[in-house]
């Protein structure tokens, strides 16, 4: 998976940090130094970034979660602050349909209390400050968690995935929106002369800030190739897991089920 190697001079565990290389404990407080200065531009950068596509994205994400509106349906939605996942959910699933967006940094998190307050959703939708790898649920409490994405900011991808087994019922369903690898000849050599020259230039002139975008899109190209998710996915417990690529292979869908 995300690469892990030791420190030659400590001994110490490292993992990736864009194209860095840095202690595997630092790298929770580097990821959310970066959405801390990100936050309130977050979703206008996905915008710029994706060319509205992200929006397209999360609507086949939220179809695949398929909320009941007959019944009382819980959901998890991981690492997603700004509410732009849950929001969605609560709006497909009706009044029965019960939130939680969880993220570990409070500006993301406030984002999204602010959007769900102003669609008058704010009832439906709880938001709590709290880490992927450790959930604060009991086991079996939700029937769908989705994280959008959010994965590959995770410092201990395993433990975040087995924790996601851990709090779903009985036959509720994992899914995971993250950037993949483009399986397009000529569309992977545009793709990343757009990500490495344009979108940390974007990020400039919006947000004011270039390095939070660099390394966004270092993280991006670091992460593996969608087997190797789907492989740590299954250790996890899940089971019929499985992917599908959109827009060329520039992100895919993972799923996975607790059965």
């Amino acid at each position: 998976m995300v690469s892990r190697t030791s420190s030659p001079a400590t001994g110490q565990p490292e993992t990736d940090f864009g194209f860095a290389q840095v202690p595997l404990a630092e790298k929770q407080r580097l990821v959310d130094g970066v959405f801390s200065r990100v936050a309130e531009r977050y979703d206008l950068m996905n915008d710029l970034m994706s060319g509205g596509l992200h929006r397209l994205w999360k609507d086949v994400l939220v179809s695949m979660v398929r909320p009941a509106a007959t019944r009382p349906f819980a959901h998890l939605d991981v690492a997603g602050g700004t509410g732009d996942v849950a929001l969605r959910v609560a709006e497909a699933g009706g009044r029965r349909t019960r939130v939680t967006v969880l993220d570990i940094n409070a500006e993301m998190l406030a984002v999204g209390q602010a959007r769900a307050r102003s669609l008058d959703l704010l009832a439906r939708i709880d938001f709590i400050q709290a880490n992927a790898e450790h959930l604060p649920f009991a086991t079996g409490s939700f029937d769908a968690y989705t994280i959008a994405f959010g994965i590959r900011n995770v410092p201990k991808i395993e433990l975040a995935l087995r924790e996601a087994q851990r709090v779903l019922k009985i036959g509720g369903r994992f899914l995971c929106l993250e950037f993949s690898k483009v399986d397009v000849p000529g569309l992977d050599w545009l793709y990343e002369r757009f990500s490495f020259s344009v979108i940390p230039t974007i990020g400039q002139i919006v947000a004011g800030e270039r390095e939070p975008y660099r390394y966004l899109v270092e993280s991006i190209d670091r992460f593996p190739p969608p087997q190797a998710l789907s492989g740590l996915i299954e250790q996890a417990g899940f089971r019929r897991v499985g992917f599908t690529r959109l827009a060329g292979g520039i992100v895919a869908i993972h799923s996975g089920w607790k059965l």
